[in-house]
């Protein structure tokens, strides 16, 4: 990557955790695997800083022609600005064998005006100190800083027609808050070049620093003297706690004796790990399904969240709903029936998914979901966008109940839920024949990065293979429900 040591994203990696940095520089390949979730966050981070050069026009973008070439982009980018080019993207400069890019550099007579994008919706500390690291470099290669900003997306706004890119962004000067740091800065790029410099990996024991301020790109590499059904299994108990047992010696469930004190959850999963027996409150399952009335129909949705909002009447990552899965049973002893729904990419699909969604659970019965508050919530959000919608809406929600119940509440309980009440454990341990493993899309985030992708893909193959994808896990979803409300019937 050139002659540089040190990058932005290496020195914020220091800070979290000298063995992160030395392994990401030195180790590279034995990251962690991106999953698909993490390349649409990198993906939207780097289109949200092209959607922001839109503020600034007609300027010049110095980014290398490839990551190994930023020796050229830092060349580039010092004629360009010798040369009083007023509006540089992507403008690199090296200091003492620190790289910085920064993604908007503004040059004026009286000095530069930097701004950083962010696709957040707020400034941290973590971008904070990355500000003051560019700093840091900037002005040692001689520039005056006349101010540094960081750009972010303004979560309420909300589009009406064409995009409104001042409105959409906001722009926050933190130059009284990074000149404080570059002290700070400097002992820091010191300390990391002593760790860069040595011949061996850091020795440093997992901890907190792992999750902060992101989940460290070698975590599972770092963890793989943890075995399976360890005291970070546990649900109920803060991180620091697990940490504190683990410090103890305390690394397996097994090790875990009476004196040790757990909350309720916590131990209730640990009895049932170490009997092997089932926890069945017959009562209480009774008494929820006493509560349930036929025809049953059993619902679920899936969303995208564009950071960009892309319709009109919302906002950034607002969740958009695109389909739906529908089974329905008229009585207990009935055959489950399938309907659904899967919006077609290019407009926005919440009209059709509503209409589609009203006409399908006309009629009396309850709705029966998983984690009710989800699917009542961006049925709300519809009806506050499109009010045309909003009575019939609330006669659909005052109809929903939560199948989640049940196994949250722990009426239904077996050492193979390891302490979740996720459907996607809750299935496996209850109906063995069904997982979710063998779906290409198996969870949420996944459906959710795989619809929004359909609005730039343009392979009919690939378009007819994700619809498919999206269609047979929402239909899991509602299929598993039907399953699990079954099993707890026959208890």
């Amino acid at each position: 990557m050139g002659s540089h040591l040190l990058s932005k994203s290496s020195f914020v990696r220091g800070v979290q955790c000298e063995k992160h940095l030395y392994l990401y520089k030195y180790h590279y390949k034995e990251m962690d695997q991106l999953s698909d979730m993490q390349k649409a966050i990198f993906k939207r981070g780097t289109d949200v800083g092209k959607l922001a050069q839109q503020l600034f026009p007609d300027g010049i973008d110095a980014s290398p022609a490839t990551q190994f070439e930023y020796d050229k982009a830092v060349k580039h980018t010092k004629e360009l600005l010798a040369n009083k080019q007023k509006v540089i993207y992507e403008a690199s400069f090296n200091f003492s064998d620190v790289l910085s890019v920064a993604d908007i550099v503004v040059n004026e007579k009286s000095g530069l005006r930097v701004f950083e994008v962010k696709s957040s919706t707020s400034i941290s500390e973590t971008y904070i100190r990355d500000a003051a690291l560019q700093y840091w470099v900037i002005s040692n290669c001689g520039y005056k800083i006349k101010d540094f900003s960081i750009t972010y997306i303004n979560n309420q706004y909300v589009r009406k027609g064409k995009l409104n890119f001042e409105e959409l962004f906001i722009t926050e000067s933190v130059l009284k808050l990074i000149l404080p740091l570059q002290k700070w800065v400097e002992e820091n790029v010191t300390r990391f070049k002593k760790v860069l410099a040595k011949r061996s990996v850091p020795v440093i024991d997992i901890g907190e620093h792992c999750y902060d301020p992101y989940i460290c790109g070698f975590y599972e590499y770092c963890r793989k003297h943890i075995p399976e059904n360890s005291v970070f299994d546990l649900s109920g108990i803060h991180l620091n706690k697990k940490y504190d047992l683990y410090r103890s010696g305390i690394i397996r469930l097994d090790d875990l004796t009476e004196d040790v004190e757990l909350s309720k959850n916590a131990k209730l999963q640990l009895d049932v790990y170490k009997s092997k027996k089932d926890l069945i409150d017959k009562k209480a399952i009774k008494e929820f399904l006493s509560d349930l009335s036929y025809p049953l129909y059993f619902m679920d949705f899936e969303t995208f969240q564009p950071a960009v909002p892309m319709f009109d009447n919302s906002k950034p990552y607002q969740q958009i709903p695109f389909q739906y899965s529908l089974h329905h049973k008229k009585n207990k002893n009935g055959k489950a029936e399938h309907f659904e729904f899967l919006a077609d990419a290019g407009t926005d699909p919440r009209i059709k998914f509503i209409e589609n969604l009203l006409r399908d659970t006309k009629g009396g019965g309850d709705i029966l979901t998983y984690n009710k508050s989800f699917e009542t919530l961006r049925l709300k959000e519809i009806a506050e966008s499109f009010p045309n919608y909003k009575k019939v809406i609330e006669e659909r929600i005052n109809r929903i109940k939560d199948l989640m119940l049940p196994f949250q509440k722990k009426y239904y309980y077996t050492y193979k839920m390891q302490g979740s009440y996720s459907i996607k454990y809750v299935l496996p341990a209850l109906i063995p024949e069904l997982s979710y493993e063998n779906l290409e899309i198996n969870e949420g985030g996944l459906a959710s990065v795989a619809f929004e992708s359909l609005y730039f893909e343009t392979d009919l193959m690939r378009i007819a293979e994700i619809r498919n994808n999206l269609t047979e896990y929402c239909k899991m979803d509602t299929y598993a429900m039907v399953r699990l409300l079954e099993k707890l019937e026959s208890i």
